[in-house]
Order: structure tokens, then sequence, then C-alpha cells
């Protein structure tokens, strides 16, 4: 199965790290969304929406869109988990269903994040292009997250680890 795995250190509470995957005001400014309806609950709803980009990939088309799925579990300060997770791009039909998670752990320089996104239909080729271009967006975002909370909660030190897979 294709996933994007990727463990990231940030010098911010649990709390805050978790909190920023759900806030509108905190997706707005990390993961660049123009708008969002999550819900952290389990059965709550969790939608992002992206702007159309101008640019078009050969097999997905724009990017953008909207991800959307279902939060199954939600612990405060320790961890999501959301299925049924389809992105439907401004052009095109829906990837997915795929399943994303986090994991937040308390480290003595702050907290050890794990997100992970899964889910693949091997005989596509939009599956394999879709995770060649999202975890590089994947990558960039996070480290956008990393530096909002950061600059909210802390220094701007910490460090990174590569990531996983992906």
């Amino acid at each position: 199965m294709r996933e994007f795995a990727h463990d990231l250190l940030i010098n911010a509470p649990p709390s805050a790290v978790l909190d920023a995957f759900f806030d509108a005001k905190a997706l707005a400014a990390w993961w660049e969304v123009s708008r969002s309806v999550c819900v952290p609950r389990p059965f709550g709803s969790y939608a992002v929406q992206w702007e159309p980009t101008e640019w078009r990939d050969e097999l997905l088309g724009r990017l953008g869109g909207v991800l959307h799925g279902t939060v199954v579990e939600f612990t405060p300060g320790q961890e999501f988990f959301l299925a049924d997770l389809y992105w439907q791009p401004p052009d095109g039909d829906p990837i997915g269903p795929m399943a994303l998670e986090a994991r937040c752990k308390q480290d003595v320089a702050g907290t050890l994040l794990h997100i992970r996104q899964s889910g693949h239909d091997e005989a596509s080729p939009r599956w394999t292009r879709y995770y060649e271009v999202m975890s590089g967006g994947w990558l960039a975002a996070l480290q956008g997250l990393k530096r909002y909370l950061e600059d909210r909660h802390g220094s701007g030190g910490g460090r990174t680890s590569a990531p996983e897979s992906g």
C-alpha cells in the first residue's frame, strides 16, 4: 500500500499541535486552506478547501479542491484518525478512500508529531501520481505548521527528521 508518513519535532504543546488541524484560522495559516469545517470529535466532519491552482498536472489536472472525510477517533492532545477521506480535485474524479492519522508524543524538546496518510489503488496511475505530488505538498505544509506553532509557543529552534516513506 502506498502512503505518506513523516515525523516532525515541534516546539509547542501536543494540544496546540492537534488543535492546529481543526482550527480554521490555523489551517488557513499553515495549510493555506481557503475554507474549512473540521469538528474534533468522533463522527465529526473534516473538510478543507484550497483554491484551484493555475498549474495543471498531466494526470491530476489542477490542484486545490476539497479534502473531506470523517473523524473516527479524537483524543485531545494525543491523536486523531480520519477515515473515508477523499480528495475532490477541481477537475476530474475524486481520489479515495484514504485514511489520515496524527499522533502526538511529548518530548523534552516539544512534541513529536507522527502523521500518516494511506490508501492506494495500485492499478491507478492517478493514485501513484497523487502521492508523488502530495508528498512534497505535505512536507512543505508540515514545515508551515512547525513555523506557525513555534512562532506562537516557543523558539524557532527544534529539529525535523526525514520522511519515513512517501
